[in-house]
């Protein structure tokens, strides 16, 4: 069986983007496969989410991985995964099971985060399930920036996630 096609339980391989300063945090699912290679959030290259908070935030599209995290911390963002660990197969949302959550103490105890929003229904459904009950904050969802979320534009997305920006804006 192909590694992309086994199930396995598979544990978060890297920890939360965020500083001190971090006022809203955006939790995906679980990393895909291209994401746990490098050890780093939405690597895979069909993925909108680096293009959409670019054009939220009227900056260039990051390409490294140093320019990935200057972006989300200039704009006090905070980002990580709803799940800590789950059996999956490849980078399949709809074949998550077993799921244990991200503890958010780690970001919520060192960052004034007024807001949370959830990339996509997968995300949100497992935050509601297991988190929201131990944070007693509720979370936004916002539209998913997977290729798999092929009905929703570029343009759409970028309009949908304009709320990060409205509600947390940023003079620089």
């Amino acid at each position: 069986m192909s590694i992309f096609t086994e199930q396995e339980r598979i544990t978060h391989p890297f920890g939360p983007l965020f500083s001190e300063n971090s006022r809203i945090l955006i939790l995906g699912s679980f990393p895909s496969v291209k994401s746990r290679e490098q050890h780093f959030f939405y690597g895979h290259p069909q993925n909108r989410f680096w293009k959409v908070i670019a054009a939220v935030f009227d900056r260039e599209v990051p390409v490294t991985i140093q320019q990935k995290k200057e972006l989300i911390l200039s704009q006090r963002l905070a980002l990580w995964d709803s799940i800590g660990s789950c059996v999956i197969t490849g980078s399949s949302d709809a074949s998550i099971r077993e799921v244990r959550p991200n503890d958010l103490s780690i970001i919520l105890a060192h960052a004034p985060v007024h807001r949370i929003y959830c990339n996509g229904k997968k995300s949100l459904e497992i935050y509601q399930k297991y988190i929201e009950p131990q944070t007693g904050r509720k979370a936004g969802c916002l539209p998913s920036t997977s290729p798999a979320n092929a009905q929703w534009t570029l343009e759409r997305l970028v309009a949908a996630w304009s709320v990060i920006k409205e509600e947390n804006p940023v003079d620089n």
